[in-house]
């Protein structure tokens, strides 16, 4: 393979890989606990977007529950967001005719 080629492919994929950033950016997920009585929507980035909790949570004696079920919510959508980010990331790799389960640096 020559060097201009290598140099050409790398631009591409840099390119790809922006591309690819933006879209995760805007992808949205949606994770629960409690069978639905707190739920959080994420961003692929992470970025929590909005958060909805049954107003029968809403007990002072039960505040420690509801923490937990929001702590469970939230890491249910990030490992949503993960999954999702994953994908498209194969997406891209398998488009570009390199290895699978390669990883780039970016």
């Amino acid at each position: 393979m020559d060097f201009l080629k290598m140099m050409k492919q790398a631009k591409q994929i840099q390119e790809q890989m922006g591309s690819l950033q933006e879209e995760i950016g805007q992808i949205e997920v949606a994770g629960s606990s409690g069978g639905g009585l707190v739920s959080v929507v994420m961003s692929g980035k992470g970025e929590m977007k909005s958060l909805k909790i049954d107003p029968s949570l809403a007990k002072e004696d039960e505040v420690e529950i509801l923490e937990d079920l929001i702590l469970a919510a939230h890491n249910d959508a990030k490992a949503k967001a993960e999954a999702a980010m994953q994908e498209k990331t194969q997406e891209l790799m398998s488009g570009m005719g390199l290895p699978a389960g390669m990883k780039l640096p970016f």
